[in-house]
């Protein structure tokens, strides 16, 4: 039933796509302004599912979540017309006479796969990329957040018809299903070892794939840091949303001579932004599921924990964790963390910072807090990472002008604004040539002369 259900949608979508509807800009525009309108009207549905699914608060749904949804819409409905615009660039004297352009072209059925960390957000943004840039979609997100699930495909069936966009809920049955259709692009974004079988599976059928995965990203804080702005804003960054965050710093590198007066301020801002009792505080939220909470508990080391550690089962919370005094061989630093345990390793001198990272596997992000022009210069230079921030943690996701996406290992491919249009669509290059005139020095036979001067004259 489940396959034939997609089956009958993908050719529904298919057909939709070649009737050459969804290549109207004024088609895209409207599609975007009904989901705009749908999303203002459950907005309060939403932020209940997030708190059921995730413990969000209102004001970091909206934050993290529903506003940077809708400011993304708000961009694309200013853009999408000058994206969509053939753009001319310059035709090589040899190809006199013609006019050359760049047009983007959607793939045409695309299938999302979102995760559950941020399970509005990551589902419906690339959606409205996907739509931008004119294609028809299936939305497929996370069992693992199904009161989001649920209306997100409320949203969805209200907004649109399905053979513009759909959504299959459901776990890995739905999804291994879906990965053995022919889609026209694949957008994922989840842990690398589902990534490798969604871009195993694509090699199928060669269909280009983006990649939005994780990593262990490093915050990096040398001596010449402001300590305390720096505390605070690691602090924000790191446990918002229980550390349960693709981009959030996974560990702090620090300089060995600034160690201890950074813990003390980490200790004090985590106090300040969580309360001290943060089991209990209201806009604290939850891990996931049982599976996730067993997991990072076990990471927990009680003899380097330094501040927090506690935990608890009937609630699946787990305090913000500090955890000072750790090796590259602890278990908290052989894997993404993922949650809002927070370890912290030292370095000599700065120029041991790349020789510890260089070889490590490509983050998706890197934080370099420093007031030393030359260190922010040098590491952000040398090192391979997705994107990141100098004196910051998060925010440089949370902009439609830049393109957000990992490297190597924590991803391939970009979107958000721009970015996000051009994912989705093909750039096709086309020379209009003219009829007046055909010079016929290609053609054969190929002859010495002045016809093989004119060639090197117009080729070199």
């Amino acid at each position: 039933m489940i396959n034939k259900n997609i089956d009958e949608i993908l050719k529904s979508q298919k057909e939709f796509f070649n009737s050459g509807k969804t290549l109207s800009v004024a088609f895209r525009k409207n599609m975007l302004k009904k989901l705009y309108l749908n999303i203002k009207k459950y907005e309060k549905d939403i932020t209940i599912a997030l708190k059921t699914d995730l413990g969000k608060s209102d004001f970091e749904s909206y934050m993290c979540e529903i506003g940077m949804t809708l400011s993304e819409i708000t961009y694309m409905l200013k853009n999408i017309k000058k994206f969509a615009k053939r753009k001319k660039v310059k035709t090589p004297l040899a190809q006199f006479s013609a006019k050359s352009y760049k047009l983007s072209s959607p793939y045409g059925n695309v299938l999302i796969m979102s995760p559950w960390n941020y399970p509005f957000l990551l589902s419906i943004q690339p959606l409205v990329d996907a739509i931008s840039a004119g294609n028809t979609a299936i939305v497929k997100p996370s069992a693992y957040s199904p009161e989001t699930s649920k209306i997100i495909e409320k949203i969805i069936e209200e907004t649109f018809s399905p053979n513009f966009v759909a959504v299959i809920t459901g776990g890995r049955k739905e999804n291994a299903t879906l990965l053995e259709k022919k889609f026209d692009f694949i957008f994922f974004t989840g842990s690398q070892t589902v990534g490798k079988l969604v871009l195993k599976q694509a090699s199928e059928y060669l269909t280009p794939v983006v990649l939005e995965l994780g990593g262990k990203s490093p915050c990096i804080v040398d001596k010449s840091a402001n300590i305390k702005l720096s505390a605070k804003r690691i602090v924000f960054g790191k446990f918002l949303n229980c550390g349960q965050t693709c981009v959030a710093p996974d560990y702090i590198l620090c300089d060995k001579s600034i160690k201890d007066e950074l813990v003390k301020e980490l200790i004090y801002q985590t106090k300040l932004q969580f309360s001290e009792n943060a089991l209990e505080y209201k806009n604290y939220g939850k891990i996931i599921n049982e599976k996730h909470f067993n997991r990072l508990s076990s990471l927990i080391m009680r003899e380097k924990t330094v501040y927090g550690g506690k935990t608890s089962p009937e609630t699946l919370k787990i305090e913000p964790t500090i955890m000072d005094n750790i090796s590259w061989s602890d278990p908290v630093m052989q894997e993404e963390i993922f949650g809002p345990i927070l370890p912290i390793l030292t370095y000599e001198k700065i120029d041991d910072v790349f020789n510890i990272l260089k070889d490590k596997p490509k983050p998706l992000a890197l934080y370099l807090f420093s007031q030393n022009k030359q260190n922010i210069n040098e590491l952000t230079t040398k090192l391979n990472f997705g994107g990141g921030c100098i004196n910051d943690t998060i925010i440089h996701l949370a902009t439609s002008e830049m393109g957000f996406g990992g490297v190597g290992e924590s991803g391939m491919g970009t979107y958000h604004g721009k970015e996000g249009f051009y994912t989705f669509s093909h750039t096709k290059s086309i020379v209009d040539k003219k009829n007046w005139i055909d010079l016929p020095m290609r053609y054969q036979p190929y002859k010495n002369g002045f016809f093989a001067k004119l060639i090197r004259f117009f080729l070199k």
